[in-house]
């Protein structure tokens, strides 16, 4: 089935292509073995560069493919004995952002995350991973709630940004991101962040402050959406101010490894997450289970201090005397 991204049309092609001789009816004809594994080999050579040579704003179209997998998906490919917890004890029940119990191997586990639907009603329900207010402190109550007993806090980060809505900035978002950020620097037990898919300005950073933050390799993490930022810069977003957007706000996996913004590069199967969702599956949990083991050994005061140290180091400055 053909992807939607206009970089794959090659890659679309040969795939047709190919699937046309594995069923034995290209010109009609049974097609030897032979040439369907010599096809089978181009084609994982083009996927492997067309995937190596992706310009920023393809990227940020491969993190919002319909098919990539999302926070529910991998609760059903990596997580066991999930319990849902629902409601901020305020509002009602944010379905943008999904919170409860699980566990990963031998962990116990607090899992929070963006959740944006994959068909039009579960969007429409999800606000296209967009949350409220309440969605903000649904997830700190329940990030309270771990740090209580000492679990581990896993947060699954996958939004374009908070909602924009008046409503929303009448119930006070920006104060209750704000309030997650202070909290989550101090809350005394270990916090893993992953970006899955869009890690869109303070929707993403809301539980985005933690002791290991990872993206997955075709994945973006920025202040702003591309349109956002063209639609500010040049005044309209179009598909020539789109790409130069993206270029310059240094939003992919690399950039940001390189500024030391994360901590690390989650690979993704080849041709990214949307085309082997459960090898995403089985590659995230097995970084998640390593930063456990390398987190679960220190003391509160160590992991509070090496938090702070992480984040205070972030950032380049000049000091000059006058």
């Amino acid at each position: 089935m053909p992807s939607g991204l206009p970089f794959e049309r090659e890659i679309d092609e040969m795939e047709e292509l190919l699937a046309k001789m594995e069923s034995g009816t290209g010109n009609g004809q049974v097609t030897a073995s032979e040439e369907v594994r010599r096809m089978r080999r181009e084609l994982a050579n083009l996927i492997r560069k067309v995937y190596g040579n992706l310009r920023s704003w393809d990227t940020v179209l491969v993190s919002r493919h319909k098919n990539r997998p999302q926070t529910l998906d991998y609760i059903d490919m990596i997580f066991d004995d999930f319990v849902e917890l629902h409601g901020d004890r305020a509002i009602g029940d944010d379905r943008a952002m999904r919170t409860g119990f699980a566990r990963l191997a031998d962990f116990r586990v607090m899992l929070v995350g963006h959740q944006k639907g994959h068909t039009l009603k579960e969007r429409n329900e999800c606000l296209y991973g967009c949350a409220h207010p309440e969605g903000y402190r649904k997830a700190l109550n329940k990030m309270r709630l771990a740090a209580k007993f000492r679990i581990p806090i896993i947060c699954l980060i996958d939004t374009p940004g908070a909602y924009p809505g008046i409503g929303a900035e009448e119930r006070g978002q920006a104060q209750l991101i704000a309030t997650n950020l202070l909290e989550m620097s101090r809350l005394a037990t270990p916090i893993i962040c992953v970006v899955i898919g869009e890690g869109g300005s303070g929707g993403a950073l809301g539980i985005g402050i933690g002791d290991r933050v990872a993206m997955l390799e075709h994945a973006y993490y920025s202040v702003i959406s591309p349109e956002g930022c063209a639609g500010i810069l040049w005044k309209v977003a179009t598909e020539e101010t789109k790409p130069m957007a993206a270029e310059a706000l240094k939003l992919t996996a690399r950039d940001l490894f390189r500024l030391r913004v994360i901590d690390a590069i989650i690979p993704e199967p080849l041709g990214g997450a949307h085309r082997d969702p459960r090898g995403m599956g089985s590659i995230l949990k097995d970084y998640l289970l390593r930063y456990l083991r390398e987190l679960r050994d220190l003391s509160v005061a160590e992991l509070l201090d090496q938090r702070y140290q992480k984040f205070r180091a972030m950032g380049v400055f000049v000091e000059q005397v006058i």
